[in-house]
């Protein structure tokens, strides 16, 4: 059996890696580029930053600094419209997951028109967008080494409030500057929901249908960087080593998403993002203790794997046993990381009950599920919405 490995074309790590934008710019004879961000970049003055390095080189470039937490299509066409008619060669992604995603949907967009729906799931988008040099500055959605991004389809005529997922090598990033004293500024809140999003994504890939010997390395490294690092990015924002460990660890967890797959906790956490406007990572955390115990029985020797990988389970466990484990500490870390249940987050819970089995619908539709180690059904997925929806 073979398998594809995706990977950015060129990627810059270490404190202070940022100062490499412009070689990295003209590396890829990139020399009119728009930056792609969000307001707090802009106040925390790394949009300024970044546009000092480049003017050191005599090279200007359009601002875009009005991207959402949660991207939609209405929230991208402002820029889509802005490098159109700025004739840019390329986008410089600075921020967050969301500022990354809506960089990669913008690119696709301002290059061939159309709307996001055109270029969702089931589409394999191939085609090359204008190129994209992802900056995070959070250590979560590994997004800079992905060959994906999701949109909600709002905000724009016939909208369905659905996140649209959208594959393809067009949505991988050329470059990603891995600098991480850009997530110092992180707060606590943020630093844990990327953090448990990161570890997600590891988790998933490893366990995930889809994986193969190359994912399963980069995940269980991943692993490894998050696991004992986590709770102290969190407790310590100033920690150096813990977000370094952080940063490249989720970078590694989107290496080995991109080149296996998410599963189950994705798909379902998709339309909860959708419908009640909870951050991505906020609601992957919700639902991973719940999905992975659902999920055991269909790769339980890969969920020790994981076990081992952070640390509460060792090869004298069996993997019954490093699985409860597994468990016991991902409750555990959304305790210790203050995670809230939908009823405490202020989620509309007759609501949520009532759209539970649209959800499922939609999360079954994003594919993801199929990946999952234990394959569930429409109502099986709705059930589980119930019991999240019940939890303390």
């Amino acid at each position: 059996m073979t398998h594809t490995i995706t990977l950015p074309r060129c990627i810059e790590t270490g404190a202070g890696a940022i100062a490499r934008l412009a070689d990295v710019l003209e590396q890829f004879e990139c020399m009119a580029p728009c930056i792609i961000s969000d307001p707090m970049m802009l106040q925390l003055g790394y949009v300024e930053q970044v546009r000092a390095i480049l003017a050191k080189r005599q090279m200007s470039c359009g601002v875009f600094t009005d991207t959402e937490a949660e991207p939609t299509e209405a929230s991208i066409l402002p820029a889509v419209i802005q490098v159109q008619r700025g004739g840019y060669d390329c986008l410089i992604a600075l921020g967050g997951g969301s500022a990354i995603d809506s960089a990669k949907a913008i690119a696709i967009l301002a290059r061939y028109g159309g709307v996001m729906r055109d270029y969702c799931v089931p589409r394999i988008v191939d085609e090359p967008g204008l190129p994209v040099i992802a900056i995070p500055t959070t250590a979560g959605t590994g997004s800079e080494a992905t060959r994906f991004t999701v949109i909600t389809d709002a905000g724009c005529e016939q909208s369905s409030d659905e996140k649209l997922l959208c594959v393809g090598l067009g949505f991988m990033p050329v470059a990603a500057i891995l600098d991480y004293e850009l997530t110092l500024s992180a707060p606590p809140r943020v630093t844990a929901d990327t953090g448990i999003d990161a570890l997600t994504h590891a988790i998933e890939a490893y366990v995930s249908k889809k994986a193969n010997p190359y994912s399963d390395i980069q995940a269980l490294a991943a692993i490894r960087l998050i696991a004992p690092n986590l709770r102290q990015a969190f407790n310590c924002p100033d920690d150096r080593e813990a977000r370094a460990a952080m940063l490249l660890g989720a970078h590694l967890g989107g290496v080995a998403f991109s080149n296996a797959s998410v599963a189950l906790v994705h798909g379902m956490s998709r339309p909860i993002g959708a419908h009640f406007h909870v951050p991505h990572g906020l609601s992957n955390a919700m639902l991973l203790p719940l999905v992975t115990e659902f999920s055991l029985p269909g790769a339980p020797s890969r969920f020790a794997q994981c076990a081992r990988a952070m640390g509460v389970a060792n090869e004298e466990h069996s993997d019954a046993m490093a699985n409860q484990r597994l468990l016991t500490e991902l409750k555990s870390l959304n305790r210790d990381l203050k995670v809230p249940s939908p009823r405490a987050f202020g989620i509309d819970l007759p609501r949520f009950l009532a759209l539970r089995h649209t959800m499922a619908e939609q999360a079954m539709a994003s594919g993801s599920p199929a990946n999952n180690p234990r394959v569930p059904s429409t109502n099986e997925i709705a059930e589980l919405y119930e019991k999240l929806c019940l939890a303390d």
